[in-house]
C-alpha cells in the first residue's frame, strides 16, 4: 500500500474500486489469522491495509460499504465448534503507531469531557499480549462456558480446552463477584513452552511452529482437549464483558478484583495521569520485552474511570476510550547473550549474535548476523548488551543498535578471534586487489582439514567440474562424513577398504528413512530387510567410479582442491603452465615459504593475479593442508597436462567461441577442454573465428557467425568432434 495513489488524488470510481478490493482482501486475511491461525502477511502489512481503508472512508464517507472492515471484528466461527453468542460484543482496539497518535487520543478525550470543569483524565497502561482472546462465563462463581472472540458477536465454544489451562480457575476465589460475569483476557504460550514444543516436534520429524501466537491459537482450537492440555497454555485476565452487577468503579480496581478472584493479571499494568507518563510506561515495557518470557506487540491505554468509559462510548468495532500503541512491527528489543563464530564453506568467519528469543515481524528470532569484525567494532556490540533487532521482509535479522545505558557493569569490547575456532588454523584477511585494503571478512586457512569446511570441500572435490566421481553426491558425502568414513579427499580412495562400514552406514540410513516414513504414515512395514537386501546395490559401481579417478587430469585436480579464487579457468592456466602437479606443488610451496622467485613465477602467468597468488600461498603455508595433499598423492597419480598437437586434435590451433546455454558442460569446463585440445577460446566472434559452438538462447554471436559464414555446431556436435560424446 506504500506506493498507492494519494487518497485525495483518487476519483470516486477509483476509491469505490479500492474500497471493494480492501473489503475482500482484509476479510480474507481475517479468516487466515483468526479462524485458520495461519496469517499470510505480517501484522505491519495488515495494519497498512486497515489504515488505507480508514483513510479512504474518512475522505469518501458516502462510499462506506455495508461489508466495510471498519464495521467488522475478527472472523467467523471455524468448523467443528459450537457457536456462542456474546452478550456483550468482544470488540477490537484502534491502533496508535506513534507518540503523536497517543497524544491525539488523549486530546480527543479532553475535548469530549471539556464541559466537566476541573476533570483530570487518568489512563491505565498495560502490555498488549500477542495471543488469542477468550471470554469466560462464570455462573455463581463456577466456570460455565468459554469462547473465542470469533467475529465479535459470535465465537467458538472452546470450554473443554480452556478448562485445561491452569491460569483459569474452575471456581472463583474471594468474594464480591457478580452472580454472572464474563471474564475476558488473552490465551498465550510462553517462549519456553514454544521452544520445547518445537524441539519435541523436530525430534519426532514433525512440523516447525512459526511463532507462539499462532501456535497458541491452533492449540486452543484442537478438537481433542488432551492436545491443548499438552501445550501448557497460559492466560492473562484484563477485562470483562457482561456482568450481572457492578463490581468496581475504575479499570485498576476491576483488574485488582480479577486478581482477588484467582486470575493471573499483568504486573506491568499501571495508572497514568499524563501523555508523558503513558509514553514513559510504553518505553519501559518495550525495554523489558525480551525478558518477559512471552510475546507482546504493544501497550494498551484505557480510560481508568468506568463511568467515563460509558459516557465516551464506542465506534463500530472499537471503544473510543481505549487504544493500542503498537511496537514497530519489524523491530524488537532483546538481550545479546553471546557471540558465536560460524565458519562457512569458503572458510569465512561470520560472527552470529545469540539472542534471548523475541518475536519480530511475526517470527521468533534467536540469532542475528553481525557481518564481520568491523561491524562489531563500529557499533560497539558486546556480549550481554541490550540491543534493537530488525527484521525487514525475509532478510536475516540484524542488530540495528545497542542501548548503552543498559550495558552490564564490567562489560568488555568483543575481541575477534585470530584463529579458526573449529580447526585452529590462522584466520586471515585477504587484500582486495582493487582497493589495496584488507577485506572485512576473516577466513580460515585450513581449507582441506577444517571440519567446518570439509563437507562442502568434499562435495566440491567430487563434483562434475572437479574429479567428477559418478554416484558420489551430496547426500552420500554427508552420510559418510557423519559416520567418520571420510574426512579428507584421500579417505575417498580408501572407502573400498572399509566396505563393511560403508554398508552398515547405508543400511542404518535406509532403516531410519523407512522408520520415518512409517511414523509419518502410520503404516507398518511388511518385513525386516534381509542381509542380502542390506547390501547397497550400487556400492560396487560407486567403488569402481572412485577407482576410475585415481589418475585425474591436472586441471581438474587443481580445481578440486578448492583453493580460494581458483576456478576452472585459473586451474587450466596453472595446469598448462606447470604441466605436472609436482611442479605446481613445488613452486607453490616455495612461494609459501617466502621465496620471491617462486612468487614472481606465479605472478608472471598471464591471467593469474595477486589475489590468486595470495590464495595459493595461504593454502600451502598451512602444514595441515600440505599433509592432506600429500595423503591424497599417496592414493592418486595425477596425469601430466599435455596440450594436443594439430595431429592429435581436430581443433588445435583454431579459435573457438562458445555462446548460448550449454547443458552437458559448464562454460568453464568447455573452455578448459578446448584449451587442452590446443584451441584458443575467444569471447567474441570475428573474421578470425574458426568455429562457434551454439547452445539454446544463442543471440548476436550466432547471427554474426552466420553472416560471416563461420562454421556453427551445437554442444553434441562439439563433443562428437573432440571425441568426448
Amino acid at each position: 500500500m506504500a506506493e498507492a495513489k494519494p487518497v485525495e488524488a483518487l476519483t470516486e470510481g477509483e476509491a469505490a474500486d479500492e474500497l471493494a478490493f480492501l473489503a475482500k482482501e482484509i476479510a480474507r486475511h481475517d479468516v487466515a489469522y483468526h479462524t485458520r491461525d495461519a496469517p499470510e502477511i505480517s501484522d505491519a502489512d495488515y495494519d497498512a491495509l486497515r489504515r488505507r481503508n480508514d483513510a479512504l472512508e474518512a475522505f469518501f464517507p458516502h462510499l462506506i460499504r455495508a461489508d466495510s472492515p471498519s464495521k467488522r471484528v475478527g472472523a467467523g466461527v471455524a468448523e467443528g465448534f459450537a457457536k456462542v453468542t456474546h452478550r456483550v460484543p468482544m470488540l477490537s482496539l484502534t491502533n496508535a503507531f506513534s507518540d503523536a497518535d497517543v497524544a491525539d487520543f488523549v486530546a480527543r478525550g479532553q475535548r469530549f469531557f471539556e464541559k466537566d470543569a476541573g476533570l483530570e483524565l487518568a489512563f491505565t497502561a498495560e502490555p498488549k499480549i500477542d495471543g488469542l482472546s477468550a471470554s469466560l462465563r462464570y455462573a455463581h462463581g463456577k466456570f460455565a462456558q468459554g469462547a473465542t472472540r470469533g467475529d465479535g458477536e459470535v465465537g467458538e465454544d472452546i470450554t473443554a480446552n480452556l478448562r485445561t489451562i491452569k491460569d483459569i480457575p474452575q471456581n472463583l476465589a474471594g468474594s464480591g463477584w457478580p452472580d454472572e460475569i464474563e471474564i475476558r483476557g488473552e490465551v498465550y504460550m510462553t517462549h519456553a513452552e514454544f521452544e520445547a514444543l518445537n524441539a519435541k516436534s523436530a525430534a519426532e520429524g514433525g512440523q516447525v511452529y512459526v511463532n507462539p501466537r499462532n501456535t497458541a491459537a491452533g492449540s486452543l482450537r484442537q478438537l481433542d482437549p488432551s492436545v491443548t492440555a499438552s501445550r501448557n497454555l497460559r492466560f492473562f485476565a484484563y477485562a470483562w464483558g457482561f456482568a450481572s452487577a457492578p463490581f468496581a468503579k475504575t479499570q485498576m480496581e476491576a483488574v485488582a478484583k480479577l486478581s482477588e478472584w484467582g486470575f493471573v493479571t499483568n504486573p506491568l499494568m499501571i495508572r497514568t495521569s499524563s501523555v508523558e507518563e503513558m509514553l514513559q510506561q510504553y518505553r519501559a515495557i518495550e525495554a523489558q520485552r525480551a525478558t518477559l518470557g512471552y510475546d507482546i506487540d504493544g501497550v494498551v491505554y484505557k480510560l481508568d474511570d468506568l463511568a467515563l468509559q460509558q459516557r465516551w462510548g464506542f465506534v463500530a468495532r472499537a471503544p473510543r476510550w481505549a487504544i493500542a500503541h503498537k511496537f514497530p512491527a519489524e523491530q524488537a528489543t532483546t538481550i545479546l547473550e553471546r557471540i558465536d563464530i560460524q565458519v562457512g564453506r569458503t572458510g569465512a568467519l561470520t560472527p552470529v549474535a545469540r539472542l534471548l528469543p523475541v518475536t519480530v515481524g511475526g517470527v521468533v528470532v534467536t540469532n542475528a548476523t553481525l557481518h564481520n569484525a568491523d561491524e562489531i567494532a563500529r557499533k560497539d556490540i558486546r556480549e550481554g548488551d541490550t540491543v534493537v533487532v530488525q527484521r525487514a521482509g525475509d532478510v536475516i535479522p540484524q542488530i540495528v543498535r545497542v542501548i548503552p545505558e543498559k550495558r552490564p557493569a564490567g562489560s568488555e569490547p568483543y575481541v575477534f578471534p585470530e584463529f579458526c575456532p573449529v580447526c585452529g588454523s590462522p584466520a586471515v584477511q585477504e587484500i582486495n586487489e582493487k582497493t589495496g585494503k584488507p577485506d572485512a571478512v576473516k577466513r580460515c586457512t585450513g581449507d582441506l582439514i577444517c571440519p567446518a569446511q570439509s563437507v562442502e570441500q568434499l562435495k566440491h572435490f567430487v563434483a562434475r567440474d572437479a574429479l567428477d566421481i559418478d554416484g558420489l553426491g551430496s547426500e552420500l558425502i554427508e552420510l559418510f562424513h557423519d559416520e567418520d568414513l571420510i574426512k579428507s579427499p584421500a579417505d575417498l580412495f580408501r572407502l573400498k577398504d572399509r566396505a563393511d562400514e560403508v554398508k552398515l552406514a547405508l543400511f542404518k540410513r535406509r532403516e531410519a528413512q523407512a522408520a520415518a516414513r512409517e511414523a509419518q504414515s502410520g503404516a507398518k512395514r511388511k518385513k525386516v530387510l534381509s542381509a542380502e537386501e542390506r547390501t547397497y546395490e550400487g556400492l560396487d559401481k560407486l567403488f569402481s567410479a572412485i577407482e576410475a579417478r585415481r589418475r585425474p587430469e591436472l586441471d581438474r585436480l587443481i580445481f578440486a582442491l578448492g583453493i580460494r579464487h581458483i576456478g576452472e579457468g585459473n586451474a587450466a592456466l596453472l595446469a598448462k603452465t606447470f604441466g605436472t602437479f609436482a611442479h605446481f606443488e613445488s613452486v607453490s610451496a616455495l612461494a609459501a615459504s617466502g621465496d620471491d622467485g617462486a612468487v614472481a613465477q606465479l605472478m608472471s602467468i598471464d591471467g593469474i593475479g595477486e589475489t590468486v597468488v595470495g590464495s595459493i600461498v595461504r593454502f600451502f603455508s598451512n602444514a595441515r593442508n600440505k599433509q592432506a595433499v600429500d595423503d591424497l598423492l599417496g592414493e592418486i597419480e595425477p596425469l601430466e597436462y599435455v596440450v594436443a598437437s594439430a595431429d592429435e586434435s581436430p581443433v588445435a590451433g583454431k579459435t573457438v567461441v562458445f555462446t548460448g546455454s550449454l547443458e552437458k558442460l559448464t562454460r568453464a569446463e568447455a573452455k578448459a577442454m578446448a584449451e587442452r585440445l590446443g584451441a584458443k577460446v575467444a569471447g567474441s566472434v570475428s573474421a578470425k573465428t574458426d568455429l562457434v559452438v551454439a547452445g539454446p538462447g544463442a543471440g548476436s554471436k550466432l547471427k554474426t557467425a552466420e553472416s560471416l559464414g563461420i562454421a556453427v555446431i551445437d554442444e553434441d556436435g562439439w563433443l562428437e568432434l573432440v571425441g568426448a560424446s
